[in-house]
């Protein structure tokens, strides 16, 4: 699954100066990382809002088309008091559903507006913390698993070095990128993401910017 984020604008906002050196040094540590956007074009900057709304908006777009995802999150948005925690709560299950969630994923984000409203999560506090503990503490909530807190870090919290583990899109993404002749088991993606560390996040990124490019979706899409 490649993470749906905010559709970039006509003009992206270029790459920060810290994941461009990243970049290049990711491409020492492994040359095919240096093709990709000489084929796919420059990367775009994606990143979604470090609290609330952007790992409401991740949770929303689980395991649905692009498309689904993008409507989805327009009309979840859109409702009154959505994008705050104590507003979340207030909207009642036949509104949310109507928005397009599931009855599982209402139970999800409700879950993840509670957890923030009642101080169990603070996603502010989380920013300064090493990744597996913030890792830990996002995925204490029901529902969000440590691929979704994974995501929030490498695009809300602009993480350089984490690795969306269990992510099929990356896998395949690599898979066509070195011509391997099957997907890489997650076992095997982890061990060797281990060699584009401390740039995993990058490494991520190039890979499903390199997917996007090698099955023609919009550039525009998030993914």
């Amino acid at each position: 699954m490649i993470p749906r984020l905010t559709t970039a604008p006509a003009a992206s906002p270029p790459l920060p100066d810290w994941a461009r050196a990243g970049i290049a040094e990711l491409a020492g540590l492994d040359p095919d990382f240096a093709g990709i956007e000489a084929a796919a074009g420059p990367m775009p900057w994606r990143s979604r809002h470090p609290g609330f709304p952007g790992l409401l908006r991740t949770i929303c777009g689980q395991m649905i088309s692009n498309q689904a995802a993008a409507a989805i999150w327009g009309r979840v948005s859109a409702l009154p008091g959505a994008l705050d925690p104590v507003g979340l709560l207030a909207i009642d299950e036949a509104t949310l559903r109507g928005a397009g969630l599931s009855r599982p994923k209402v139970a999800h984000v409700r879950a993840l507006a509670s957890a923030i409203a009642e101080g169990r999560l603070d996603l502010v506090a989380l920013r300064g913390a090493p990744d597996e503990e913030a890792v830990a503490a996002i995925s204490a909530v029901p529902g969000i698993g440590p691929w979704t807190a994974r995501v929030h870090l490498l695009f809300g919290f602009e993480r350089p070095d984490v690795f969306p583990i269990g992510d099929v899109a990356l896998a395949a993404g690599l898979a066509h990128l070195k011509a391997l002749p099957e997907r890489p088991s997650q076992k095997a993606l982890v061990a060797m993401a281990q060699a584009w560390s401390p740039w995993r996040s990058l490494a991520a990124r190039l890979l499903w910017h390199h997917w996007r490019h090698a099955t023609g979706r919009p550039a525009g899409e998030s993914g």
